[in-house]
């Protein structure tokens, strides 16, 4: 079993945010978990990274309760735990390339941190995995001069300089056009088909889970009311997973490319100084 979810519960104060969430994942898939906003989906996600402390239940992650450790043992296991964040949580003013090799500062000495100081496979490591996902020309540029679209794909990178067994993304194209938020869901399915990768996936859209999903889990305050393959993620479903009524309708929720977007650097308001270029340690 690669991942064993046992009864998890999240309490703050008298609020309920996650209830006795239970399901196994018996090998890597690319699962979707949807629902309405506060629904949980963020919560059990940072659960399982332990950026949140669950407040009853067990994570198993190939037979260890991640949820016992503390640490080192707790910083090792978010390093193998991805996270994708919807703001990105980059480094605006910071270059793309030292970005991405921040994926890597969990084993590194805080005084080559200080002086941003990377040996050279780990730039070029970066570099690769830049253009993998198709914006290596962007490497030298500082973050903030990027498009949402690119720096999301800035931040997939990012983690996966980590080399993580499990990849957690939480509402990553919730602020992207449709053009972009496909590039960066390819991306993440990429991570899964060609890797091999566990990819968990925090969405607000039906269309987007079915056509990238294995596997879908709906989220409702909290607990779990769906858990099935993407044929099986109907209308009536979905209205008992968002809570509405019969004049509910899936384009509310739709990602659908209906028109070309360009994935352009938003304007600059004014002109930048030159970002810090990285340096290289042998």
């Amino acid at each position: 079993m690669l991942l064993s979810v046992q009864n998890v519960c999240k309490n703050f104060g008298s609020v309920s945010a996650v209830k006795s969430v239970t399901f196994d994942v018996e090998q890597g898939a690319m699962i979707g978990i949807i629902g309405r906003s506060g629904a949980g989906k963020s919560t059990f996600l940072r659960m399982i990274n332990r950026l949140v402390d669950a407040s009853s239940g067990r994570i198993l992650f190939k037979g260890r309760n991640i949820l016992a450790y503390q640490g080192a043992e707790m910083r090792r296991w978010q390093a193998n735990c991805a996270m994708i964040f919807q703001q990105f949580n980059l480094v605006p003013r910071m270059d793309v390339v030292s970005n991405v090799l921040h994926g890597t500062l969990n084993r590194r000495s805080t005084l080559a941190t200080a002086f941003n100081l990377f040996p050279r496979a780990d730039i070029e490591k970066a570099i690769e995995l830049l253009e993998r996902l198709g914006i290596e020309e962007q490497a030298t540029k500082r973050v903030e001069a990027l498009s949402g679209g690119q720096q999301q794909r800035v931040a997939i990178a990012r983690a996966l300089m980590q080399d993580p067994e499990m990849v957690l993304a939480d509402e990553p194209i919730a602020s992207l056009d449709p053009m972009n938020a496909q590039l960066v869901m390819d991306a993440l399915r990429q991570i899964h088909d060609q890797d091999g990768r566990t990819v968990i996936c925090n969405l607000h859209t039906l269309d987007t889970a079915r056509r990238y999903c294995d596997r879908v889990i709906g989220m409702s305050q909290g607990q779990v009311v769906f858990d099935g393959p993407p044929a099986a993620l109907t209308t009536a479903v979905a209205r008992e997973i968002y809570g509405a009524d019969e004049s509910f309708s899936e384009e509310a929720t739709s990602t659908e490319i209906r028109e070309q977007v360009e994935d352009v650097p938003a304007p600059s308001a004014q002109p930048k100084a030159p970002a810090e270029p990285v340096k290289t340690v042998d």
